[in-house]
C-alpha cells in the first residue's frame, strides 16, 4: 500500500462492509480453490485483494484476515 497511499481510505471502508457483510455484492467476495482451498477473497478497488477465513471466535463466527495485496500478491 505504500505505493498506493490513496488506497488507506478505500481499504478502511472496504473492511467495514466485510465485517458488516462479507457478501455484499460490491465485495465480490469468492471462495478460493488450490493452494488457498477453504479462504476467501474479495475486492478492493480493481487490482486489490483481501483473503480471509471464517471462523470461530469467542463462540460467535468472525473474519480472520490472512493477506491485503494485489491479485498477484495474494493468488
Amino acid at each position: 500500500m505504500n505505493r498506493n497511499p490513496e488506497t488507506g481510505p478505500l481499504l478502511h471502508i472496504v473492511l467495514k462492509l466485510l465485517a458488516e457483510d462479507a457478501f455484499d455484492p460490491g465485495l465480490k467476495t469468492h471462495k478460493l480453490k488450490g493452494e488457498l482451498s477453504g479462504s476467501w477473497a474479495c475486492s478492493v478497488g480493481y487490482d486489490l485483494r483481501i483473503v480471509f477465513n471464517f471462523v470461530q471466535h469467542e463462540g460467535v463466527e468472525a473474519i480472520h484476515l490472512q493477506t491485503v495485496g494485489t491479485h498477484d500478491e495474494v493468488y
